[in-house]
């Protein structure tokens, strides 16, 4: 942890998941939206009987690319013929559950649940989420802040400082990638695990808050590149000295909901004022 805390930090990185639990997308700009980035995890996977699918299950959803397109969804693999949900595509509602969440979806139909299930080897079907029904972020660690999601873990973002992902690799001795840890925002400007210390960040009208750690599972290990599973590190060694019992997890990186700013946009490069706990 440092003891010199700067006014300041660069972004370094912005990423956006429009498909839950896919390939992440690399951004220059994000537009803030209610739930987080714009298109943000507004796309998921669900068994046939509604419960979210991830990586950690099905380390393979890591091949598959989602990209928003005119408010549909370009869905393809190297191994899958592209697949285009328009806007106006057909869909029913339902309902599907996140953790302890139950929410709002609409499902796009059995044609693209057949094509995806075969893809994955699994029974899928695919949903987008339902923007006319709030899902908030839990009460004790949002506090006042009405902070929505969509179907992300539990938080609009996720915050990680790229000082704490390289002395983690020096730890356990070899490269690991940002695509491991999935983060939103990164930063640069912060010395290892500063972003621990935070309270708030801000850039122009953008006000984004620090609320809790992010607790690590299996998806950090898997090899985001060949959607696979890669042995037991990061974890092996983050739970020897990140482990948090009051959390009952391994800590990196820190969960962000919206003061203000939504319709706002971040960008690389842009400096976020910050301001440290006391």
């Amino acid at each position: 942890m440092s003891t010199a805390r700067p006014d300041s930090a660069r972004i370094a990185a912005l990423y956006c998941y429009p498909l839950k639990s896919a390939r992440g997308r690399a951004l220059d700009a994000a537009l803030l939206c209610g739930t987080g980035f714009e298109h943000d995890r507004q796309w998921m996977l669900i068994t046939p009987q509604g419960r979210f699918l991830s990586q950690r299950e099905l380390p393979r959803l890591a091949l598959l690319r989602a990209e928003p397109v005119a408010g549909g969804l370009r869905i393809a693999a190297a191994d899958l013929p592209p697949l285009l949900i328009e806007a106006d595509a057909p869909c029913q509602p339902c309902r599907v559950r996140i953790w302890r969440d139950e929410c709002a979806a609409f499902d796009l139909g059995d044609e693209i649940a057949a094509t995806l299930s075969r893809w994955l080897g699994s029974p899928c079907r695919l949903v987008r989420f339902d923007q006319a029904e709030q899902r908030l972020s839990e009460a004790r660690y949002r506090g006042e802040i009405e902070a929505s999601n969509a179907f992300s873990d539990g938080y609009p973002l996720l915050l990680l400082a790229e000082a704490s992902r390289l002395d983690l690799n020096a730890r356990v001795g070899r490269e690991l990638p940002m695509n491991r840890f999935r983060p939103n925002i990164v930063l640069e400007g912060l010395a290892a695990y500063d972003e621990d210390q935070l309270h708030e960040l801000q850039c122009g009208d953008v006000v984004l808050r620090v609320v809790k750690a992010c607790t690590r599972c299996s998806i950090t290990t898997t090899d985001q590149q060949h959607g696979t599973l890669d042995g037991a590190e990061p974890l092996r060694t983050l739970k020897s000295y990140r482990y948090d019992a009051a959390l009952g997890g391994v800590c990196f990186g820190q969960n962000l909901v919206i003061v203000k700013g939504v319709g706002s946009t971040l960008a690389v490069g842009a400096a976020l004022q910050l301001r440290w706990r006391t």
